[in-house]
């Protein structure tokens, strides 16, 4: 078979878009299928030339509609990033798949482990991987892949981490695969330290989001309430001991203003006593003037 990434083909007989091949099997296998685009896609929507797609063939021989392949993941670097029917190497410039991903199955891992490696090392696809969820098929390990060098696919290492989550580098994405110790798998960004999401995990999660900020949109609001009726109380209680000092002051006032009253009357009072005393004394000093004089005061009254 003659393979070339870089010649253009044409295609001239009417090529079907599907095998009608069965599904992959079980429940696993189709919520990992789903995941691995919708998380790619996600992750480089706002790219327009990368394109991101699975499950859709990839023909590479012309006019052979059985010279195809239909990867669970394919992601293409400088490929426009609009839907297609198929992706036809002729027609999209030549270009291969920069990476390629299966989701082993019992039904698939022969051709996964055997016959797909050859067909994307000679289409000069960079990187291949494979998962298998159930852990059953793929050994040693259930999450392996393998690197073009020199026109023939090296191992990817693979690393454990402390929660023993099993992690493969992909140069081609600058991401991590990662697959948990209960086998079930994600994309992982090391610069951002996030997990790629899904659409509905990423929905969830701006769900969560809005719903976190209004829960502390809210939570302010009371604490400003709060604030503001303690703030409130705080005035209140201000200004009713400004009050209470005022009358407290007031009253002081006016018990200054009676004291003052009093010690006039007492002033006015003792100023009569000496008025009359001196009168008295007036009086009585004429008295013996007068009857020093020989006249008798008792008798002019």
């Amino acid at each position: 078979m003659t393979i070339s990434g870089n010649r253009k083909l044409t295609s001239k007989i009417e090529l079907p878009d599907e095998d009608f091949e069965p599904m992959p099997e079980g429940d696993k296998q189709r919520r990992n299928l789903s995941y691995t685009t919708e998380a790619l896609r996600l992750w480089f929507e706002k790219q327009q030339n990368i394109y991101v797609s699975g499950n859709l063939f990839i023909r590479y021989e012309e006019d052979l509609a059985e010279k195809r392949v239909s990867p669970d993941l394919f992601v293409v670097f400088g490929m426009s990033n609009e839907d297609r029917v198929s992706y036809t190497i002729g027609k999209d410039g030549g270009k291969a798949p920069d990476f390629v991903l299966e989701v082993t199955s019992k039904g698939t891992v022969t051709k996964d482990r055997k016959e797909n490696p050859l067909i994307y090392r000679d289409l000069g696809v960079k990187e291949y991987f494979q998962y298998d969820p159930s852990g059953e098929y793929l050994k040693p390990t259930s999450l392996q892949g393998v690197r073009l060098e020199n026109a023939k696919y090296v191992a990817i290492a693979v690393s454990t981490l402390p929660d023993g989550t099993l992690s493969l580098h992909s140069e081609v994405l600058g991401l991590e695969l990662h697959m948990y110790p209960d086998l079930s798998f994600r994309f992982y960004d090391p610069i951002s330290n996030q997990v790629l999401r899904s659409y509905a995990e990423a929905e969830h999660a701006r769900f969560q989001a809005e719903l976190e900020r209004s829960f502390e949109q809210q939570a302010r609001i009371e604490a400003e309430a709060i604030a503001e009726q303690e703030r409130n109380e705080k005035l209140q209680e201000r200004l009713a001991k400004e009050q209470a000092e005022a009358i407290a002051e007031q009253a002081n006032l006016e018990k200054q203003q009676a004291e003052a009253i009093a010690d006039r009357a007492n002033l006015e009072k003792q100023q009569a006593e000496i008025a009359q005393q001196l009168a008295e004394q007036k009086a009585q000093r004429l008295a013996e003037m007068l009857k020093a004089l020989g006249i008798n005061t008792d008798e002019i009254l």
